[in-house]
């Protein structure tokens, strides 16, 4: 079983015609809502994925896009979750561009309230259950650190989304499992660890070696992914090449995609393969949990693609 510890929002989104510069005002081409958050859209996309259900360490409020998210995750199959009293649910702003391309600011709402001891009551119940657990930065700081310090005490297998980047202490990272940041938080993370070495994939190897990340994943969008193993081999290889409409969720959804396909035994290889079709699927639709694909999706554009090294 899988289980995610995130955070839970709701998603206005507006699309534009570029993103909107300081001072200036524009009219949107269109508005819609959508449900969001990092820890959700993972949460949603693996019972997608897997058509079975998860547990989830998160935090909703008790206002009415609460009670709408909660009949949600009811209709997935998810539990685990928490609902506080006298608290509005985590909320997100999204610009999203002709290009696809998105920018986002958030208010936590009751994603602030995530406590450590809410995920360690969380791990007490339902750790034996689950092998692999998924987790990200949207939550408090020291809640994402008692996370990570359990998880692995439990010796449950970690994927960890270091998004927003700036939350992520490079300490935390020794025996995460899987570390899967984008190009930005990749250059974010070496730098903090003064990596110079002119050369990605050398790069990618001596940010793994310095860490302690068992397994680097480094994500170039529609371009390739780097995969530093456990034992030190890196692999490259090309990733689809498809129209992208909203890239919201889509790192998400690679992640989701990624847990399913190791829960399920396939090779860092061939489930990292798994995870690019479920992201490259995910951008040609609008929205965050409205984008994700099912099974069926994946592995057609799976059989239709030829990976490059």
């Amino acid at each position: 079983m899988i289980a995610v510890i995130g955070s839970t929002n709701l998603d206005t989104v507006y699309e534009v015609d570029h993103f909107t510069l300081p001072g200036e005002t524009q009219t949107a081409l269109s508005l819609n809502q959508y449900f969001g958050g990092k820890g959700a859209n993972q949460a949603i996309a693996v019972a997608k994925i897997t058509d079975s259900g998860l547990l989830f360490s998160t935090s909703i409020g008790d206002d009415k896009e609460g009670e709408e998210i909660s009949k949600r995750f009811d209709r997935f199959k998810i539990e685990g979750y928490q609902i506080h009293n006298d608290t509005s649910s985590g909320r997100a702003f999204i610009e999203v561009n002709r290009k696809g391309e998105n920018k986002i600011v958030s208010n936590p709402g009751a994603n602030n309230s995530h406590s450590p001891d809410i995920v360690k009551r969380f791990l007490t119940k339902h750790g034996p259950k689950f092998n692999f657990c998924l987790i990200q930065n949207e939550i408090p700081k020291e809640t994402i650190a008692e996370s990570l310090r359990l998880l692995k005490e439990k010796n449950i297998k970690i994927i960890y989304d270091p998004a927003t980047k700036e939350k992520t202490e490079i300490e935390w990272l020794t025996d995460v499992d899987y570390l899967t940041p984008n190009q930005t938080e990749f250059h974010y993370l070496k730098d903090k660890l003064k990596i110079k070495k002119n050369h990605l994939k050398k790069e990618a190897l001596e940010f793994k070696l310095r860490s302690g990340v068992k397994n680097l994943i480094l994500k170039r969008g529609s371009d390739y992914i780097i995969i530093v193993n456990n034992e030190n081999e890196i692999i490259r290889f090309n990733t689809f090449k498809v129209k992208a409409v909203d890239t919201t969720a889509a790192g998400d959804i690679f992640n989701a995609g990624l847990a399913a396909a190791l829960n399920n035994g396939l090779s860092l290889e061939r489930a990292c393969q798994f995870a690019s079709a479920g992201a490259a699927v995910s951008v040609t639709r609008k929205g965050a949990q409205s984008s994700i694909p099912n099974r069926d999706e994946i592995d057609e554009l799976l059989s239709s693609h030829d990976f490059e090294k």
